[in-house]
């Protein structure tokens, strides 16, 4: 499949079977994670991948609402960054964020992006707060976002350019 057919395809799912996720293409999701570009070539990035049910059920929580997901999923990839080491830190964990999400979907798996950094959890805590406290990771990692992964119940259609918002595209000035 050609990059732009995956791009199309690419679509977040949030319902999933009770099938697990082959470790052949998890690693292969969090290869795309870690081979994403970064500025400097500094990979902030650390990734916590979490399949225990009890603790994927407790990350519901970490946001108010759009976390539900997590309750049904095999496994999250919670994705952080080191501020310490660079101070773009969210652009670079946003690459390596969609390069899974991409990966994710060209091997049949379903996934969605839980943005993390920004957000309340349940309890009135920030969605980092939250996760700190659950995963045990250091002050100085900052919440990026979670991909929760599962075997799609179902997967939307792909997207087409057709239905994409016109006049987004600028050519030499605004």
């Amino acid at each position: 499949m050609q990059l732009i057919e995956m791009m199309r395809n690419r679509r977040s799912v949030r319902t999933y079977t009770q099938d697990g996720i082959p470790q052949e293409k998890m690693d292969l999701i969090l290869e795309a994670g870690m081979l994403s570009a970064s500025g400097k070539a500094i990979r902030p990035w650390e990734f916590i991948v979490v399949c225990n049910p009890e603790t994927l059920r407790a990350m519901t929580q970490c946001r108010a609402a759009g976390a539900n997901m997590l309750e049904e999923a095999a496994a999250a990839v919670v994705v952080l960054g080191d501020s310490d080491k660079s101070d773009v830190w969210v652009e670079d964990c946003s690459v390596a964020m969609a390069n899974m999400h991409l990966m994710a979907d060209s091997l049949g798996i379903g996934s969605c992006w839980i943005q993390g950094r920004l957000r309340e959890a349940v309890d009135g805590r920030t969605a980092e707060d939250y996760l700190r406290e659950l995963l045990k990771f250091p002050e100085h990692y900052k919440l990026e976002a979670i991909l929760s992964l599962g075997m799609p119940l179902n997967h939307p259609a792909p997207h087409h350019i057709g239905e994409m918002p016109e006049g987004k595209v600028h050519r030499e000035t605004f």
